[in-house]
């Protein structure tokens, strides 16, 4: 028999004697179960005590199972007051959100007496709710559930922020129901299911649940008791989001401080580089020494190349862009000036650039560009003051000749030098006039650099270009022409002609001497083109006895000496008539047999003088060409020679 029960007629008697609520004081004292309460009536009735003790025993009952009730509940509440207490205070020392969810989850499954217990939060992205915190769940799909708003028991909840309860999920028509949401459900076994909303202010941020595998009737004290679990979790998670943005706060203030102090290190870098390129430009650097010091600052190689060597299409790019733009391992910086492009800074093997290295990088080139632009001025500036120079000297103004030399001196020019004059002109064809025009400007300007190089003077005149060179030693007229033909032609990319005079001095005491020299210049400009020689370079002395024709001056003697002046030289030397003996041969024919009868000497005499001859004026000295020089030398000898007595 249970301890519970009344053990004998003596004790019921001695409960009688004290009075009917006795035994069940000593009930309430032992904390017996509700079923023990029916003892003492029934032992009065087998007793068969009178029907007033029997009542009075019913009644006294009936308070001691009112007392139990409310005993019962008073425990209940203190477990679940303690279970909240001991909540709260783990969210008072929060560390980790996840472990004190799991808390709240454990504690909600365990005062409930539920199989299991979950917790689901809002995914403001996706638009629904997923499983954050399972307790006692066994189905790995139920634990990866995600419920859209409205879907299933949870969905409503999370949709209308109020509590939903269901003895039997599966025969609840007030869910929607989906095919993935009643998969786990089914595979975790759960037939009874309460839910209630996590509230942050008015907003829904999740659900508490608690579940049944069997159909269960929860009650109005439970679903209180899971809503201050929930009220729980949502301020913990509240609370965690808080410390989360503190924490992303503070992050923030000190990336911002890290920003400041790299910020500062910045301004204190362009300063540098803002006093190392202004230095340069101020003490006059050239783009080189800007590659240089930039090169420093960036700590790497920086170069600065032309535009023809750079990669077209990055240069292209960073010129549109008005940014340095990468290139392989390389950062390339475009050097341009009013859409043109005048070359690049090329920054090497530095794949790691960051914003204000690249910024400086840009800022380079763009001084590059100034300096640049600077040059060229100065240089344009340059050449017009030397074409003016050749102009007045052309011009055959009179003219101080010290004002002459001095201006001359100023542009590293010596008129006392020895010079020649070279007219040059463009071959090619143009499809326009405004083709021609810039063609011939680019003609002006590679002679201009070309005479500023050689320390000359150069413009533009007559359709092309005169450039007034000084001759180095052993150096001739016809050699300069050829070289200065190649060199402006390799310039422009066209084929260009120049004829030269033959070597003037004394320029600057007599200006009408450049007038003549580029007279002459002229005409063996003309000449080239008039013999389909255009593109190469000549002076009168290439053009034979046509020289004569062209010379400014009619230089006899010296056409006489090109050509025939060997055999002169030889003749006077050793005392022989070779110069007799090869007019003689013209005279008759070119016939050596005729030429011995002229000569009154043997023929092998006319061989052995006529080889002598070749070894003095060469081998083609009988080509018709030659023959025809040759002959008229002899009879311009004959007639500047003086006449004997």
């Amino acid at each position: 028999m249970s301890r519970d029960h009344v053990q004998s007629p003596q004790r019921s008697g001695q409960a009688a004697a004290t009075g009917p609520e006795a035994p069940f004081l000593e009930l309430l004292a032992r904390g017996a179960s509700a079923d023990a309460y029916e003892q003492p009536v029934l032992l009065a009735r087998a007793e068969g005590l009178p029907p007033e003790r029997i009542a009075a025993l019913e009644q006294a009952k009936r308070l001691a199972l009112r007392v139990r009730s409310e005993m019962e509940g008073r425990r209940r509440r203190e477990a679940e007051l303690s279970a909240l207490f001991e909540t709260a205070h783990d969210l008072a020392g929060l560390r980790d959100l996840d472990a004190v969810l799991q808390a709240i989850v454990q504690r909600a499954r365990s005062l409930l007496g539920t199989d299991v217990a979950y917790l689901t939060l809002h995914d403001e992205a996706e638009g629904d709710t997923y499983m954050r915190v399972t307790e006692g769940s066994v189905a790995a799909r139920f634990q990866q559930l995600r419920l859209g708003m409205g879907e299933g028991l949870g969905g409503l909840v999370a949709q209308t922020a109020r509590p939903y309860v269901t003895p039997d999920y599966f025969h609840d028509e007030r869910f929607q129901h989906t095919r993935v949401i009643d998969g786990g459900v089914r595979d975790e076994g759960l037939v009874a299911i309460l839910g209630v909303p996590l509230m942050i202010g008015p907003q829904v941020i999740g659900v508490l649940f608690a579940a049944e595998r069997r159909a269960r009737v929860f009650e109005h004290e439970q679903i209180a008791l899971l809503g201050s679990f929930a009220a729980l979790a949502a301020a913990a998670i509240d609370t965690a989001n808080l410390l989360t943005e503190t924490r992303s706060a503070l992050d923030r203030l000190a990336r911002a401080n890290e920003i400041i102090r790299d910020r500062s290190g910045v301004i204190e870098r362009a300063s540098d580089v803002h006093d190392r390129l202004a230095e340069l430009v101020l003490r006059g650097g050239g783009v080189h020494d800007v590659a240089a010091a930039v090169s420093q600052v960036l700590d790497g190689t920086v170069e600065f190349a032309e535009a023809e060597v750079t990669p077209a299409v990055a240069l292209e790019a960073s010129r549109a862009e008005g940014h340095a733009v990468r290139h392989g391992d390389d950062c390339i910086a475009a050097v341009a000036a009013g859409g043109e492009l005048l070359g690049a800074l090329v920054l090497r093997g530095h794949p790691g650039l960051d914003p204000v290295d690249q910024r400086t990088l840009e800022r380079a080139a763009m001084v590059t560009s100034l300096l640049l632009l600077a040059r060229r001025s100065a240089a344009e500036a340059e050449q017009r003051v030397r074409g003016e120079l050749l102009d007045d000297l052309l011009d055959a103004r009179d003219r101080d000749p010290r004002l002459l030399r001095e201006r001359a001196w100023r542009l590293h020019a010596d008129l006392d030098a020895t010079h020649v004059v070279l007219a040059a002109r463009l071959e090619g064809t143009a499809a326009d006039a405004d083709q021609e025009a810039s063609a011939r400007r680019r003609l002006w300007s590679a002679a201009s650099h070309l005479a500023a190089t050689r320390h000359g003077l150069a413009a533009a005149r007559d359709g092309g270009t005169v450039l007034l060179l000084p001759l180095d030693p052993g150096d001739t007229a016809t050699t300069l022409a050829r070289r200065t033909a190649g060199q402006l032609g390799t310039a422009v990319h066209e084929p260009v002609t120049v004829g030269a005079s033959a070597p003037v001095e004394n320029l600057a005491d007599h200006p009408d001497v450049v007038v003549a020299a580029y007279a002459e210049g002229q005409r063996c400009l003309d000449a080239l083109r008039l013999l389909g020689r255009g593109g190469e370079g000549a002076a009168a002395e290439d053009f034979g006895f046509l020289g004569l024709l062209l010379a400014g001056d009619r230089d006899i003697s010296g056409f006489v000496g090109r050509t025939i002046g060997p055999v002169v030289a030889y003749d006077e030397r050793r005392g022989t008539d070779l110069l007799h003996t090869v007019d003689a041969y013209f005279a008759c024919g070119m016939s050596p047999a005729r030429t011995k009868d002229a000569l009154h000497v043997h023929v092998n005499t006319v061989a052995q003088r006529l080889e002598r001859v070749g070894r003095l004026l060469g081998d083609d000295w009988q080509s018709p060409a030659r023959a025809l020089e040759i002959q008229l030398a002899l009879r311009l000898h004959r007639l500047s020679s003086p006449t004997p007595p």
